[in-house]
């Protein structure tokens, strides 16, 4: 069950007031890598229930007025049209969305910066385009032996060859599409910038996970280790920490291993390093605000099972390795789970045992599992989706919202017209249908109603779902996982 253990206003708070403590510290700016997601955090709305997916932004739109955003994105990345995995779209794509996006809210943008230049043509349109679009674009190039040579890293023909960014505010977040973007050098080459410059400047970051004061083998911890299983990353206790202050604190193999560099490179800057751990240099709040750790144990352990599933589909479509679902399988043995520990798995396997054909089951927040079979007139997510919804509004499951008489029509449209072969509705087609029948049936809009309760649910499927249902599924807020099988033997299936 989907109970609230995150106290979500309280993150906001005390997560502005430490990043204005930090820019005091280093005398009124700082750059601040931002790493994870700003808009759309799921993995932590998944894991801290409560956490709201823009509880970022609105950290920042406390600070609209002290805040510029700076977007990294690596040159290498848009020559090769890389994508985000949530999303599909190329790295450049979204670049645009963050921009189109932070100014929807009133934040300002300051520019975007291009990393990893070495004059590929792709990044130099996409620079052009950008400029075309009136946004400032810097390039900050390759240097070689990055991150180990620091004498040459921090000097003319290191940091020194990057453009300098002009900035306003006293708050730069520099933010990027996605991990490898080059956040963590473009602050670093803006200090040493600043610093030839006479301004006083910091570095700090933000990082949600792991979370540096909850136990090394915390689910919540657990669950960025799965979730980052393609990365390689790893939770380690950090060191420096234990050895400057002797307090036992949690980070990843990362920024542990980067750090003496990081400690090279402000020393050469600044004439001594202003941290003496890894740790030192977050500002993250969030292990402040858990207000009901079990229920964040739950919702972790349940978001390690759904990303084992996610990696053994991904390996079933070739979209994922065999390692990483091996990494996934050891830190379920950490957390001590198997995939049966989540309700809605053994749920949907039953009902799909039963009746010979694929199922899906879903735990309302109640507690209540509800499934769904496959049928003549509606494939087994839709089943589900409708029976769910039925038990929400209280009307009996044997009782007709949409008449087979509507469903059929739609059936024909999509066979003899549309070319498919499929004629069971699929999930959007069945929330059209019932939303057409509403018109005359009010136990069909009281139905429709129902659909917000259905956000934070769990749910499992017997087969992998079309890219139509999974995407549903997501829009409603609906945790979904499914078992690495398709419902037809065939070498191609379509998305």
């Amino acid at each position: 069950m989907n109970r609230p253990g995150f106290d979500n206003d309280q993150y906001v708070k005390l997560q502005s007031q430490n990043i204005r403590q930090r820019i005091a510290q280093f005398g009124g700016k700082l750059y601040l890598e931002f790493g994870g997601k700003l808009f759309d955090d799921y993995h932590a709305a998944r894991v801290l229930p409560g956490f709201a997916p823009d509880s970022k932004v609105k950290m920042l739109l406390e600070m609209k007025d002290e805040a510029e955003i700076v977007i990294a994105i690596s040159a290498d990345d848009i020559e090769r049209s890389k994508r985000r995995g949530d999303l599909g779209i190329t790295y450049d794509e979204d670049c645009l969305r963050l921009i189109d996006a932070f100014r929807g809210i009133g934040l300002f943008i300051g520019s975007v910066v291009l990393t990893h230049y070495r004059g590929q043509a792709q990044a130099d349109r996409f620079k052009s385009r950008l400029e075309g679009l009136g946004v400032p674009v810097y390039k900050h190039y390759i240097i070689p032996d990055y991150p180990s040579n620091v004498p040459l890293i921090v000097s003319e023909e290191g940091f020194g060859r990057n453009d300098y960014i002009e900035t306003q505010r006293s708050l730069v977040v520099v933010t990027a599409p996605g991990p490898g973007s080059g956040k963590m050098a473009t602050c670093l080459s803006q200090l040493y910038h600043e610093h030839k410059r006479g301004i006083t400047a910091g570095y700090a970051k933000f990082e949600t996970f792991p979370i540096w004061n909850l136990p090394l083998k915390h689910p919540v911890n657990l669950a960025y280790e799965a979730a980052t299983a393609d990365l390689d990353d790893v939770n380690m206790i950090d060191p420096f920490h234990l050895d400057a202050y002797g307090k036992t604190t949690v980070n990843y193999n990362r920024d542990v291993e980067i750090f003496p560099v990081l400690q090279a490179v402000f020393r050469r800057i600044y004439g001594e390093s202003p941290y003496k751990s890894p740790t030192d240099m977050g500002v993250n709040m969030a292990g402040f605000c858990i207000v009901d750790d079990e229920a964040c144990r739950e919702a972790s352990k349940q978001e390690i099972i759904r990303r084992y599933y996610a990696a053994a589909c991904g390996l079933r479509q070739g979209t994922s390795s065999p390692e990483e679902l091996r990494r996934i399988e050891l830190v379920m043995n950490s957390a001590g789970i198997v995939p049966e520990d989540r309700k809605v798995v053994p749920a949907a396997l039953q009902r799909a045992e039963e009746t010979g054909g694929p199922a899906v089951a879903i735990e309302l927040n109640d507690g209540r599992v509800i499934t769904g079979k496959t049928t003549s007139l509606l494939g087994a997510s839709s089943a589900c989706l409708l029976n769910a919804l039925k038990a929400l509004a209280g009307i009996d499951k044997k009782l007709l919202l949409i008449s087979p008489g509507v469903i059929q029509p739609i059936q024909h449209l999509k066979v003899e017209h549309l070319g498919n072969r499929n004629p069971r509705l699929h999930t959007d087609e069945l929330l059209i249908a019932l939303a057409i029948c509403a018109v005359t049936s009010p136990m069909a809009g009281y139905a429709i109603d129902q659909l917000d309760k259905l956000r934070g649910c769990e749910a499992h499927s017997s087969v992998i779902l079309s890219h139509v249902d999974e995407e549903m599924f997501k829009k409603l807020g609906v945790n979904i996982s499914f078992e690495p099988r398709y419902q037809a033997q065939k070498l191609y299936h379509k998305k």
